[in-house]
């Protein structure tokens, strides 16, 4: 009798765990239960402990935190022609558990492609120098698009960064050829006015010696300071009409210059050397 009776209770008790373990349900905090009765959606539970009618009722666990995705190498064709591999991180989370099993099948792989598709368009309307040098405005302007068109699927995007942007070796020799070529023309650039200033600075100064007679004999008398520094036996330098003008009238007074056939042979100031020696 009591061997019956074992035999009896063993299935029962085994049935009432089976409809147990069916029945209940823990969630962690960062997860939520989308339950379906009859395959009809009923409401979002959880966290804790989640009651379910065995083989009436069942949920799909769908969990809230960030996810981060690799998003692959991507061959992307710039506006400007250039041809290059760009890799990306994405970072989004569930904001609405509802949406993202009934609006979308699987909702991880979705937004993965739809990544992809992103990258490649954002990025083929801008040029390389964009791409280069305004990384980050490129990575808010994927985010933003993703997360215009995930929102129906209650996925928030977060954010994307942009990792690498990889080139031929012909690209890479093509713009060192671009940057030196761009680097001579700034040199040559700098180069030319600083020509224009020394040009313009000695504008100045002759203009302002010109007008003041006893400056220019100053810098005269500089600059024979200056080349007699260097230990010349013999310094030969021009000598202004205004010095050898009282000179000049002596002697066509008293007639010492006056040539053969009675003209006045007057010298001019580069004709006139005074021999220095030491």
């Amino acid at each position: 009798m009591s061997y019956l009776t074992t035999f009896t209770i063993l299935p029962v008790v085994f049935i009432a765990f089976i409809t147990l373990a069916a029945a209940v349900r823990i969630l962690r905090q960062y997860e939520r239960a989308v339950v379906f009765t009859l395959g009809r959606f009923q409401k979002v539970k959880g966290p804790g402990l989640v009651l379910l009618f065995p083989f009436i009722q069942e949920m799909v666990r769908v969990d809230l935190r960030i996810q981060v995705i690799e998003i692959p190498t991507q061959d992307v064709i710039s506006k400007d022609n250039v041809s290059m591999k760009v890799d990306a991180v994405l970072y989004f989370n569930v904001v609405n558990p509802e949406r993202a099993i009934i609006q979308v099948q699987h909702y991880l792989p979705a937004t993965n492609m739809l990544a992809q598709t992103t990258l490649r368009a954002v990025l083929g309307q801008h040029d390389l120098d964009d791409m280069l040098s305004e990384r980050k405005k490129l990575s808010i302007d994927v985010q933003s698009i993703l997360d215009a068109q995930t929102e129906t699927w209650g996925i928030k995007v977060s954010n994307v960064e942009i990792r690498t942007v990889e080139l031929t070796e012909n690209m890479i020799r093509a713009i060192a050829k671009q940057a030196e070529a761009e680097r001579d023309r700034r040199a040559k650039i700098i180069h030319a006015e600083a020509e224009f200033q020394a040009s313009q600075t000695l504008v100045n100064a002759a203009k302002i010696l010109s007008s003041i007679p006893a400056a220019m004999q100053l810098r005269y008398l500089q600059t024979l300071t200056e080349i007699g520094g260097e230990h010349n036996s013999t310094i030969v330098f021009p000598m202004p009409i205004d010095i050898i003008k009282p000179f000049l009238e002596l002697m066509e007074r008293s007639g010492k210059a006056t040539s053969a056939n009675g003209a006045v042979h007057v010298p001019l100031a580069q004709d006139v050397a005074v021999p220095i020696r030491s």
